[in-house]
């Protein structure tokens, strides 16, 4: 890596390249991107080398056939360039493509397939299928996926984590930088000698049908608990570092020992969102990605002159890389309140804007920005060891692809000065705004305007009258599986909301993972004032018959299910973010004040 950061240096690219030697043990100087091509009809990129060129088994620049050799060294024997260049010239067997005959249609011509959509296949591309390609090309592209996966750096999640996302649920990805000093050029930043803390930290929501998604900071500066994490040590022995109450959320990582799984648990234990995943990135994640996509576009309000973070610039619009792009997201003191808060309004600006350049054509239809991109990320992150090789990375990445940067939402976790300080530097949880948002999250809720996810035949069902709650008659059942809860549901709609005619019947024959409320279509209304009065989604609504209680009467019938948290707690999720919260949606460009 340079000084820079913006990549392997030559010597690098030279030792890489001996490692992917030809057969006859001669080493290739090779970029490989320059000889990958989109297939315009396929949507695929394929190796494309010129018959006139020296073929090598790793993509990469053309040789010269020139029979001075490398180096203006004269070749050994004659007759050998020739021989060579005619071995060379071969066809690569993974290049080639099996001719299918195509079925006729009755007026003698071939039926058209239809062409798939350039849109998809480019998002296939972004989704991880580098890796894929490049095991199956040829293989040089197999030398080039070992290599990639000896770029990965890992750390045990020590149970933390859920054990791997999958495709049939929600994805939570722990996202940190860290300020630990480390990689060459890093020398002035950070603190000298430090473990390094959790100085940014995002948490990455997807919501399972990938309709929508929320990156949550969660401030450095908010005082939380950190509780006791069971860590794996350099010898393979697990060795619990005891929790701390009352101290900065970036003291989860690093501090006493702490590696990502704590910083894990933590935000597990503030959000109640059990995490898929954790990805760290230092100081020359920031340098490399951005200098790999050539740039990420900021804006600013005013000019900035840090001598801090060293960012100098003008009010206006700019394209900034390597070093320039550190500075932007370490800069605090000449931005909004001058505090972490306004920083992360920064760091939110320019993850947005990459995350944007990401997805163009322009970085996707690149061959070269792609492999820069997978060597920046691999050898910039350390990720929790179940997904530390690159085909797994490869299966995220497609899950991510899926979803529209429109319908991603950068927040804060909402949080207040802290009380207990006359001069305020650190903050606390606002659990009033807090609250609601996690629950969002967890409720795959988005921040942002997307299409319903349910059918609006479902979602009439909480449309039209609803009874008095005097008239409300249901029986209650509890398939919850927490102790009490029917007898406490029953009390609190008695007690509080005039449910009178109410009664509960004690266990559901098994625990459920959602409430229902089943009911006849005589008491469309009452289920409509019952859902109303639990907070029920529309999808709890279950329309068919009713049951008879105790006194004969026709009853809804309430069973309450896991998702049931207290009584007179509502049991979905906000439909809308609380007032006042900080957020910027990825596919705006906002100018930082």
């Amino acid at each position: 890596m340079d000084a820079q950061g913006r990549g392997p240096s030559r010597g690098e690219r030279s030792d890489f390249s001996e490692r992917a030697a030809t057969g006859d043990g001669r080493a290739e100087n090779i970029d490989p991107a320059d000889q990958w091509v989109l297939n315009p009809e396929t949507g695929d990129y394929e190796l494309r080398l010129s018959p006139s060129a020296g073929q090598s088994t790793v993509p990469g620049p053309r040789r010269s056939t020139s029979r001075q050799g490398r180096r203006g060294r004269p070749a050994p024997n004659g007759d050998r360039p020739r021989e060579r260049e005619r071995e060379e010239r071969r066809e690569v067997p993974g290049q080639r493509r099996r001719r299918v005959k195509e079925p006729e249609t009755a007026g003698g011509r071939r039926k058209q397939k239809p062409k798939k959509s350039k849109g998809r296949k480019v998002l296939v591309w972004t989704g991880g299928s580098l890796a894929f390609l490049l095991v199956t090309g040829c293989v040089g592209g197999y030398l080039y996926y070992q290599h990639l996966n000896d770029n990965i750096n890992s750390l045990a999640d020590d149970g933390a984590g859920t054990g791997g996302f999958s495709k049939d649920r929600a994805i939570n990805i722990l996202l940190v930088g860290t300020d630990k000093r480390s990689g060459d050029g890093n020398e002035g930043y950070g603190d000298a000698g430090s473990l390094g803390h959790a100085d940014t930290t995002i948490l990455l929501h997807v919501s399972k049908d990938r309709s929508n998604a929320t990156a949550l900071s969660i401030p450095r500066d908010m005082i939380t608990d950190i509780p006791d994490c069971p860590t794996t040590q350099e010898d393979g022995s697990t060795k619990t570092i005891p929790g701390t109450k009352n101290v900065r959320f970036n003291e989860s990582l690093g501090q006493q020992n702490r590696t990502p799984s704590c910083t894990m648990r933590t935000v597990t234990k503030i959000t109640g969102i059990k995490l898929d995943h954790f990805m760290v990135a230092d100081f020359n994640a920031v340098k490399t990605l951005s200098s790999a996509v050539d740039g990420v576009d900021v804006c600013l309000a005013k000019d900035i002159d840090d001598p801090d973070s060293h960012l100098k610039l003008s009010a206006g619009k700019h394209t900034i890389e390597g070093e320039e792009a550190l500075a932007f997201v370490r800069t605090r003191h000449s931005v909004g309140t001058g505090g972490d808060l306004s920083r992360i309004e920064l760091q939110q600006q320019f993850l947005s804007s990459l995350m944007r350049k990401l997805k163009s054509n322009d970085t996707l239809t690149n061959p070269k920005k792609m492999f820069s991109l997978a060597e920046a990320g691999t050898k910039a992150l350390t990720v929790d060891s179940t997904i530390a090789d690159i085909m797994k990375l490869r299966d995220l990445g497609m899950e991510l692809g899926k979803l529209d940067v429109k319908n991603l939402s950068f927040a804060t976790t909402p949080v207040v000065d802290n009380p207990a300080e006359k001069v305020h530097t650190t903050v606390v949880l606002n659990e009033a705004k807090a609250k609601p948002l996690f629950a969002m999250m967890r409720a795959d809720q988005s921040l942002t305007e997307v299409k319903k996810k349910e059918k609006a035949k479902v979602a009439a069902r909480l449309k039209g009258p609803k009874a008095d709650p005097s008239d409300v008659r249901v029986d209650i059942y509890n398939g919850s599986g927490k102790t009490g809860a029917a007898q406490k549901t029953l009390t609190w709609l008695q007690n509080n909301e005039g449910v009178l005619k109410s009664s509960q019947l004690g266990n559901a024959s098994a625990v459920i993972k959602k409430t229902t409320l089943e009911y006849g279509s005589a008491e469309a209304d009452q289920a409509r004032r019952l859902a109303d009065i639990m907070g029920l989604p529309a999808s709890a609504l279950k329309p068919g018959k009713s049951e008879k209680n105790a006194q004969g009467l026709p009853a809804m019938k309430l069973t309450l299910g896991s998702d049931f948290k207290e009584a007179g707690e509502p049991i979905s999720a906000p439909s809308k973010a609380p007032e006042g919260i900080q957020k910027v949606e990825a596919d705006k460009t906002v100018c930082a004040k």
